[in-house]
């Protein structure tokens, strides 16, 4: 059985995220022969093409986290019917300068977390058409709008309901699997 090397991004930059707390429970429930690495976003600079022929050690810092995961988990909050600016912005640096898209045939799935009901329905949309821009290769299901209610992930990722718990263990095997089918037939270098 492979390991596979799985590179997440959570998009919030607020030290009391529950997408990050949604994140931690995502690593305890998933499949063992994923490995996780949180790929960090808060100190990238503002993306600008003028970097593209010199980046910056925290954008080259981002593009080697990225080629050195076989695939992407994005879990991110909903600002203003979107994505926060900082995983657009990260987002920008590593599909750039082009020709060097880190996306590009990623195995990628993208989940989130909002006190809402809605549970970050229209982010993940807007964030699935950029990821399709950049050729990452999406599993499209099952989707996963979490609305997450105080207590039922604990602070060390523990879920607390049954059902909830068995619905992100099954996103994650989904996960799991799309990422072996991607790189079946398109494997990384």
């Amino acid at each position: 059985m492979s390991t596979y090397k799985v590179g997440y991004l959570v998009g919030s930059l607020s030290s009391t995220s529950i997408n990050r707390t949604l994140s931690k429970a995502l690593i305890r429930l998933a499949p063992k022969d994923l490995e996780f690495t949180e790929i960090p976003i808060g100190n990238l600079p503002l993306y600008s093409p003028d970097f593209d022929a010199d980046y910056p050690a925290e954008p080259r810092a981002l593009k080697e986290a990225l080629a050195a995961s076989a695939a992407v988990l994005f879990v991110t909050p909903e600002y203003n019917r979107s994505i926060p600016g900082a995983l657009k912005n990260a987002i920008d640096w590593a599909s750039r300068p082009w020709g060097q898209n880190s996306f590009n045939h990623v195995p990628a799935a993208v989940i989130g977390a909002s006190p809402g009901q809605i549970g970050t329905a229209l982010a993940q949309q807007s964030l699935r058409g950029v990821l399709s821009f950049c050729n990452a290769r999406q599993m499209t299901s099952p989707e996963a709008y979490v609305t997450l209610r105080p207590g039922l992930i604990t602070e060390d990722g523990e879920v607390t309901d049954e059902s909830t718990a068995t619905f992100l263990t099954d996103f994650m095997q989904e996960f799991r699997d799309h990422i072996e089918r991607v790189l079946t037939v398109l494997p990384r270098n």
